[in-house]
């Protein structure tokens, strides 16, 4: 049989990538149609879909209690005087419990929270999937799983108000921007989730910051712990560290009885999951430590200079733990191993310039008052030179060794 008459693997072509939509998912949903068969080639037991797949499992109990928050969040401020949202995304819940009350149960706040959680995630996934589909097709590759984490990580850094077209723009953004312009996935040098929400929050700050977007009821004008301590209504005078461990609102904050972010507000949650991350190695505990270290040295240092006119001087590091998103972004932002360095001093120092730079936004810029988001995306940046001092270093000290 002659090369023109030999047929070609169907199968294998049909599902190569670029080939078809249906190509695409299956790569995406079950294997790549080419991939390497026999026993010569070296494999490992983590590939990128089983990252992503733990990524997303170690992200689940922020998830599942976000959901849960959103609802009992809403019926405390029904059960304070205020009416219950009527967004089209309720009407099923309305339908079959009749509207959100002071009685409704743990399934209902669930299923309230779950009813405007969802739409906000198969939004900021599609737009995602459409994007990757996108530049896959016209470089030829295949599919990542990248963006179900990053669409993940997104919609639980937003409040849950955030309108769709919003939602949809934010992460536009980040992935284009952020991500498929220097290469796609493993080529970006900033975090994609990170950065629509930054696009998103100097793009349109009354979206976004507003704190009517925080609970989803009509007319809310509460606030967080950074918001209430930045204007003022909050103090931390003489209040040490240790003291925040008989603090039954500290409590509250470290378990997510609080306003905020969906994903954002249970520090017990996030650091479950986080735990587990460190477990398998997917992130580093390098990182964690160094901004754990950055952040406790800093509010420490404020708390000593302290002032008189800007309570957030005050605020010891227990408080800057459990409060805004620190949580998250110090277990699941931080940790990214795309953007951060590669070598360990340098992870290091890349955590402890989060630490400094996330208590320094809050405490000097009081009218932003959440810092870490902005920090981690300013050490994304910093990443490769925290690597190249230490390559230099290790070269100049080995030359030293041998003499030369």
């Amino acid at each position: 049989m002659s090369q023109q008459d030999k047929k070609p693997d169907i199968q294998e072509d049909y599902y190569a990538p670029g080939n078809s939509v249906k190509g695409y998912l299956h790569s995406l949903l079950v294997a790549h149609g080419r991939s390497t068969k026999g026993k010569v080639h070296v494999r490992d037991a983590i590939d990128v879909k089983r990252t992503m797949t733990i990524v997303g499992l170690c992200l689940l109990p922020a998830i599942l209690f976000g959901i849960y928050n959103i609802g009992l969040q809403a019926q405390i401020a029904v059960a304070s005087g205020l009416e219950a949202s009527s967004v089209w995304q309720l009407i099923p819940f309305n339908a079959i419990f009749g509207g959100m009350t002071e009685q409704t149960g743990f399934i209902g706040l669930v299923i309230y929270g779950l009813s405007l959680y969802a739409p906000i995630y198969i939004t900021a996934l599609l737009v995602s999937l459409f994007w990757e589909m996108v530049f896959a097709k016209v470089r030829g590759q295949e599919l990542h799983e990248g963006f179900f984490v990053t669409a993940l990580l997104f919609t639980l850094i937003l409040p849950v108000s955030t309108p769709l077209w919003l939602v949809a723009m934010g992460i536009t953004f980040g992935v284009i921007m952020a991500k498929e312009v220097f290469g796609g996935m493993g080529y970006n040098f900033l975090n994609p989730a990170l950065a629509g929400l930054a696009f998103i929050y100097f793009a349109y700050p009354s979206q976004v910051t507003a704190v009517t977007q925080l609970v989803a009821v009509d007319g809310f004008s509460g606030a967080t712990t950074l918001m209430q301590t930045a204007a003022g209504k909050m103090s931390f005078a003489d209040y040490a560290w240790y003291e925040a461990f008989t603090d039954p609102n500290w409590w509250n904050a470290f378990f997510g009885f609080t306003v905020g972010a969906i994903g954002e507000t249970s520090t017990l949650a996030l650091l479950i999951g986080g735990g587990f991350l460190i477990l398998t190695r997917l992130a580093d505990w390098r990182i964690v430590a160094g901004v754990l270290a950055g952040m406790i040295a800093t509010a420490t240092l404020f708390n000593l200079i302290g002032s008189s006119k800007n309570e957030l001087f005050a605020m010891p590091w227990t408080w800057h733990l459990v409060t805004g998103g620190f949580a998250i972004a110090l277990m699941f932002m931080a940790t990214d191993p795309v953007t951060t360095s590669y070598t360990r001093k340098g992870k290091v120092a890349y955590g402890l310039l989060i630490g400094f730079m996330t208590v320094l936004i809050r405490v000097v810029n009081p009218k932003m008052p959440e810092g870490i988001m902005l920090a981690i995306l300013f050490a994304n940046l910093w990443a490769p030179i925290f690597d190249y001092l230490v390559a230099k270093a290790n070269i100049k000290r080995r030359l030293k060794r041998n003499g030369l």
